[in-house]
C-alpha cells in the first residue's frame, strides 16, 4: 500500500477550523458523502491535520509513537509516519505488528503476547526480529517464547520492560490500570538484570503508560465534581511517577543499553514530554478525536472521524428510527460508551433502547423533521474502535470526497 493522504502539517488552508461551526461542518460532510450508502465513515482531512499538528505541539519535540489501536487504518498510520514528530508504531498484537512490518520499520507490541504462531514467525525471521519489540514484565513471558523456540534455534528477540505507572494514593488506594507487576525501581532493576543474563533476549526499552492521567478526563461535561477530583489526582500522580520512573530507568540502564523510554498518551502529552527520563510518547486517540476526548481541560481534539446512518422510518410524529447505531465502546459499561449524535442537533436517544443493535430510535425536536433517507451523524466514543465497524473511510477535504481508505477490517484484518 502506498501513502495517499496529504497530512503535511504545514498544509495551508483557508478554512482553519470548520468543525467549530457544527451547522456548517456536519451538513458539509453530508453533502460531500451523499452519494455513498450508509453506514458512511468519514475522515475530515483538515481536522485530522489539525489534530496531528496539535499533538506534536503538545509533545514539544518529544517524538510520538503512534498507538495503532486508536487508528486502525494503515494508510493513515503510514501518512503520519511521514510527518515530522512521528516515529514508530505501538501495535496492539504481535500479528498486527508483523502485518504492519511490511511497510513500517519500528514496531513495539504494546502488550505481552502469547501468540505462539506469531512468536515462531518473528523468531525465525531476522529482519522482523530486528524491527519488532515484544513487551515483557515477567520471566513467564520469556519462558513462553523459549517454549516455542529456545535460544540457539531462533533469532535474538528485542524486548521492552513495562513499568507499572499506577499510583498507590493515600486513602484512595490503587489508581490506574492493572498491567505490569513491576512497580518499584528496585523491581525494574532486578528484572532488567535477569533479562540481561537470559540468552536469546535483548532489553532495548522501557514503557510505562500513565492511564490514570492520559486516559481519564479532567473536565467531563456535566460532572464538575468528578473533574475536580480527577485534576487533583493527576496533579499528584504525575510528580510521583516522574520521580519513580527516573529511578526505575536508571536502575534498568545499569543492565541494558536502552534505545527508548516510552510514556504516554493523548491526555498527558504535555506532562509526559516534560519528564526528562522519557524519550518518546505513545499516543493516538487524539488523532481521530473520539468524543471521550472532549472531556479534557487542556486540549480539544477536532472531530476528525465520524459516521453517518440513515433514517428509515418514523414510528410516531415524535420519533424517527435510524438503521444501525449500536456501536458501543469498550470500557466500563456506562452512558459515555454510547455513540454521540452530533447532527442534526436536537436529537436524543431513548433511555429504554439507547443505541440499538440494528435500529436506533431517536426523539427530540429534530426528530419531527426527519424523513426516510435523511442522514444522522454520530461520533464514536473511542477513536480506533470505529474502524472495526467500517470497511473504509471516505476522506473529505473541503466539500468533496478526495480519497477512500480501507480500515483494518476493510483489509480483512481483525486482530482483537
Amino acid at each position: 500500500m502506498t501513502t495517499s493522504l496529504d497530512l503535511h502539517l504545514d498544509h495551508e488552508t483557508t478554512d482553519a477550523a470548520p468543525w467549530a461551526d457544527p451547522a456548517r461542518y456536519w451538513p458539509a460532510l453530508t453533502a460531500a458523502t451523499r452519494h455513498l450508502d450508509a453506514p458512511v465513515g468519514a475522515i475530515h482531512l483538515g481536522a485530522l491535520r489539525h489534530n496531528a499538528q496539535d499533538m506534536t505541539r503538545r509533545a514539544a519535540g518529544t517524538p510520538i509513537r503512534i498507538a495503532s489501536k486508536s487508528v486502525r487504518v494503515r494508510s493513515v498510520i503510514e501518512s503520519l509516519l511521514a510527518q515530522p514528530g512521528y516515529h514508530g508504531v505501538l501495535a496492539y498484537t504481535l500479528a498486527e505488528a508483523i502485518w504492519l512490518a511490511d511497510t513500517v520499520d519500528d514496531l513495539v507490541v504494546g502488550y505481552p503476547t502469547a501468540e505462539r504462531g506469531g512468536i515462531r514467525h518473528l523468531a525465525t525471521d531476522a529482519d522482523l526480529a530486528g524491527r519488532i519489540t515484544l513487551m515483557v514484565d515477567s520471566p513467564q513471558q520469556l519462558d513462553l517464547v523459549d517454549a516455542v523456540l529456545p535460544p540457539g534455534r531462533r533469532e535474538e528477540l528485542r524486548v521492552c520492560l513495562e513499568l507499572d505507572a499506577s499510583w498507590n494514593a493515600p486513602v484512595l488506594g490503587h489508581l490506574g490500570v492493572r498491567r505490569s507487576p513491576v512497580h518499584d525501581p528496585s523491581d525494574a532493576g532486578a528484572l532488567a538484570a535477569y533479562i540481561a543474563e537470559r540468552p536469546g533476549f535483548r532489553l532495548v526499552g522501557v514503557m510505562s503508560y500513565e492511564a490514570q492521567i492520559a486516559g481519564v478526563t479532567n473536565r467531563p461535561k456535566g460532572r464538575p465534581v468528578d473533574g475536580a477530583i480527577n485534576r487533583w489526582m493527576q496533579s499528584r500522580s504525575m510528580p510521583e511517577l516522574v520521580e519513580r520512573r527516573a529511578r526505575a530507568v536508571a536502575a534498568v540502564r545499569e543492565h541494558a543499553d536502552l534505545e527508548f523510554v516510552n510514556g504516554g498518551g493523548t491526555g498527558s502529552l504535555e506532562g509526559t514530554a516534560a519528564d526528562p527520563s522519557v524519550t518518546e510518547i505513545a499516543a493516538g486517540s487524539g488523532l481521530f478525536g473520539g468524543h471521550l476526548f472532549d472531556g479534557y481541560a487542556h486540549f480539544t481534539p477536532a472531530p476528525a472521524a465520524a459516521f453517518a446512518l440513515d433514517v428509515v422510518r418514523s414510528p410516531s410524529p415524535e420519533h424517527a428510527t435510524i438503521l444501525g447505531g449500536g456501536w458501543i465502546a469498550s470500557g466500563p459499561p456506562a452512558v459515555d460508551r454510547v455513540p454521540r449524535i452530533v447532527w442534526p442537533e436536537g436529537l436524543a436517544l431513548l433511555a429504554r433502547e439507547s443505541a440499538g443493535e440494528v435500529q436506533t430510535p431517536v426523539t427530540g425536536a429534530a426528530a419531527r423533521t426527519l424523513r426516510a433517507g435523511d442522514r444522522v451523524w454520530f461520533r464514536h466514543t473511542k477513536s480506533g474502535e470505529l474502524s472495526e465497524h467500517l470497511n473504509e473511510f471516505a476522506v473529505v477535504d473541503g466539500d468533496e470526497v478526495v480519497d477512500t481508505v480501507p480500515t483494518y477490517r476493510g483489509e480483512g484484518k481483525a486482530f482483537l
